[in-house]
């Protein structure tokens, strides 16, 4: 492993077009303002995470419009997740990706540098909360046994449930049992770190030795304050990742906010949203 591996991450792009109702910022604009910030980091980032929520309505020209500013601006490999907000069709047909399956899961791992990036798509047709199918789970495990050697890192972005037991705001996470079966899956495999999104703020956590960063992303940001609603206010964030052989070290990068509310969504909502999942 190299002495040093920079990467950025970003999250909840919501690239979308003005006249949607449900895109509370300008997107666009705010990527473009973590572009010209990015041209400022040091040590020059090897490669950049975009882990899901790259459009807001899954549209293929949505995809083409994130690409082109990516492809014009970025000249690191990119790794793409899928979320809530994506299509699988939409992403395959706006990325240039050919498939036999416009509906088949986006899973795929690479290698940069010294690093083994395995990316999951856990988005769910349809509901807000994150699964992860017996098949994905069958392609993870090959996945993990390639390149032994070398430490890795995941991308999905819906977070694994952290508690011990499965927690009725599914929409938050990757459905628990399924996060369990992940959590057997991962241990003893040399994970250096989870990289997700979805839940809209920046945070840290331990899940079972393994460090899981969540990003606020590009698009709103949610108010931990309220927990009796979900309340979103003005605000964007990336992450400067750094990978040393004794681990991984996330910066946070904040755009200037002053956290106007945006948008309120009722928690019954979002719990019907989970409950297909939830039930089973």
């Amino acid at each position: 492993m190299r002495r040093e591996t920079t990467f950025i991450h970003l999250t909840d792009l919501h690239i979308g077009t003005p006249d949607d109702d449900h895109l509370y910022s300008d997107t666009t604009e705010t990527l473009l303002q973590v572009l010209d910030l990015v041209d400022t980091v040091t040590p020059k980032p090897q490669f950049f995470i975009a882990s899901g929520d790259l459009t807001n309505r899954g549209d293929a020209a949505s995809f083409r419009r994130l690409k082109e500013i990516l492809e014009a601006r970025i000249h690191v490999p990119v790794i793409y997740a899928l979320g809530n907000h994506d299509t699988r069709p939409g992403f395959y047909e706006g990325m240039g990706i050919a498939v036999e399956d416009q509906n088949a899961p986006y899973d795929h791992d690479t290698v940069i540098g010294d690093i083994h990036i395995i990316t999951l798509d856990s988005s769910t047709p349809g509901l807000i909360g994150g699964t992860i199918d017996p098949e994905q789970f069958d392609w993870l495990e090959a996945a993990l046994d390639r390149h032994p050697d070398l430490p890795k890192l995941i991308v999905v972005h819906h977070p694994p449930a952290l508690g011990e037991e499965a927690d009725v705001t599914h929409w938050r996470t990757i459905h628990f049992p399924q996060s369990e079966r992940l959590r057997d899956m991962l241990k003893g495999r040399n994970i250096i770190g989870i990289l997700s999104g979805h839940i809209h703020h920046d945070r840290v956590s331990v899940w079972h030795g393994i460090p899981v960063v969540v990003g606020t992303g590009q698009h709103a940001a949610t108010d931990i304050l309220r927990t009796d609603i979900l309340r979103m206010v003005r605000g964007a964030s990336f992450g400067i990742g750094t990978i040393r052989p004794s681990g991984l070290t996330m910066a946070f990068v904040p755009l200037p906010s002053d956290r106007a509310e945006l948008n309120t969504y009722p928690l019954e909502l979002l719990l019907a949203r989970a409950m297909p999942v939830a039930a089973e």
